[in-house]
């Protein structure tokens, strides 16, 4: 623990606890790259069941670069460009980038949308599409809504430097996490109690963690919101459209702002997309996002601050080749689905066998599994103590649902799109070892051993610290 002197020496925002990173989604990383599973290297190692990547295409990727070797050799009709790449670029990026950008976000939605080029704004993936329009559209204190359970990430991505609060919209399991009128209500009242002027709503649609499209009726309760109330956006975090199994029960917010006729209304400028190719092409390294908006103010204002999270030439003008060839996206798109729906059903299946449930999910690259059953009570501490074995002991890292502000103990997200077959099966027969054998009501008769504990000891704390989450006035508190 650092000294006061040692703190002085940086920056309150560079010291403060508001980043997330002491959240057990984070920990449970931490765990993982110590003791990484690896077939023939280290094959009792930790299964990565945390991170949601999309693995399950990279082959579709890899031919088409080996029968495009130019775009990968930053050639253009045979002749080398790398030194026009290797320039400087302004920051509203290469146009035949954007362009293909706009078209393969209207084909992942089946054309039932276009999407205006001039609209879009790059930025350095979902992060920073995300931290950027809420640099746009609120000011420090100023809250917006999510509904939970939410991506973890969004408390760092939305709030750290920004000075923004989220105040939750309670979702229960009792419909399936659904959105309600109600809890949006609700929400908002409670935003008003703590004297937070609130700016916006902010969805993920599909859900991370749910793995759920957002339902027409839940959209319309939005927009009824929003209509309602005149200084209220609405942000569609839409990174995971592609992932939708169908791509008929996916429906962007654009589609919303089409059918109900509001394009030429004041709601029209209120709804923002974020986008990314991180998780439906599988390329978070890229670092590829997007902002797209109906407000030239806010695409202006986002253009400028996009100068602090660039796309680099060179990443554009292979993946605008890429998204320009029509024959691959196409089967691209399709492919991804089947396989994505296949590996959740073999997810599925697995948990059920061991009389796991899951919430049923059409969508994402990870399933919100139902371990209420196997808590010694219903609380976030025996949530905790679930999470630390099923990490240690059964060498799995998931994500407990209080890491994700889900309101009840006992779920967690799973992910399956980041493995081999053969790695899923091998973490479903772990589980079901830990299952059948009981695991959990002998350790909660006997206790963890000293050895246990001395060596989660640093990472018990602080996800203790975690999972007693505190009023935002406690919070403030506690980082002066």
């Amino acid at each position: 623990k650092k000294t006061r002197k040692e703190m002085d020496l940086l920056s309150r925002k560079a010291t403060c606890n508001s980043h997330g990173q002491d959240s057990s989604y984070f920990l449970g990383w931490e765990e993982y790259e110590k003791n990484p599973h690896d077939v023939v290297k280290n094959p009792h190692g930790i299964i990565q069941m945390g991170l949601a990547e999309n693995q399950l295409c990279f082959d579709l990727l890899e031919s088409w670069l080996i029968q495009n070797p130019d775009a990968a050799s930053f050639k253009r009709d045979g002749q080398s460009i790398f030194r026009e790449l290797a320039l400087f670029q302004d920051y509203h990026g290469l146009s035949s980038f954007k362009k293909a950008l706009a078209d393969f976000m209207s084909e992942n939605r089946q054309t039932r949308v276009s999407f205006d080029s001039n609209n879009l704004v790059l930025t350095a993936g979902a992060t920073s599409a995300n931290e950027t329009l809420m640099f746009c559209l609120a000011n420090p204190g100023d809250a917006f809504l999510l509904p939970t359970p939410y991506y973890p990430g969004f408390d760092r991505d939305l709030k750290w430097r920004t000075g923004v609060e989220i105040v939750p919209i309670q979702c229960t399991s009792s419909n399936g996490f659904h959105i309600t009128k109600l809890a949006l209500e609700e929400a908002y009242e409670q935003a008003k109690k703590l004297n937070l002027n609130v700016k916006g709503v902010l969805i993920t649609n599909p859900s991370n963690p749910l793995g759920t499209t957002t339902t027409q009726t839940e959209l319309n309760i939005l927009f009824e919101f929003i209509s309602k109330n005149k200084n209220i956006h609405l942000v569609s975090d839409e990174i995971y459209s592609g992932t939708a199994f169908s791509s008929s029960e996916f429906i962007s917010v654009m589609e919303i702002l089409k059918t109900n006729q509001l394009e030429n209304t004041d709601v029209f400028k209120r709804v923002h997309i974020v986008y990314s190719l991180s998780k439906d092409l599988g390329l978070p390294g890229f670092r590829v996002g997007a902002i797209y908006s109906n407000d030239k103010d806010v695409i202006s204002a986002a253009t400028k601050m996009s100068s602090f999270g660039l796309v680099s030439s060179q990443t554009q003008y292979l993946l605008s080749s890429l998204l320009s060839d029509k024959k691959f996206t196409k089967n691209y798109l399709r492919e991804n689905q089947r396989r994505l729906k296949n590996r959740q059903r073999m997810l599925v299946t697995g948990l059920e066998a061991i009389g796991i449930g899951c919430l049923k999910s059409n969508a994402g690259l990870f399933c919100w599994v139902d371990m209420r059953h196997l808590l010694s009570s219903k609380t976030f501490e025996a949530e905790m103590d679930l999470w630390k074995k099923i990490v240690y002991e059964v060498k799995l890292n998931i994500s407990p649902g209080s890491s994700c502000h889900c309101e009840e103990p006992g779920w967690f997200r799973v992910c399956f799109a980041n493995m081999s077959e053969e790695t899923l099966k091998l973490a479903l027969k772990r589980l079901k070892k830990f299952v059948d054998n009981g695991t959990l009501s002998r350790s909660c008769q006997v206790g963890e051993s000293q050895s246990l504990k001395s060596s989660r000891k640093k990472t018990t704390t602080t996800v203790s610290n975690w999972v007693f989450r505190l009023s935002f006035h406690d919070r403030d508190a506690e980082e002066r």
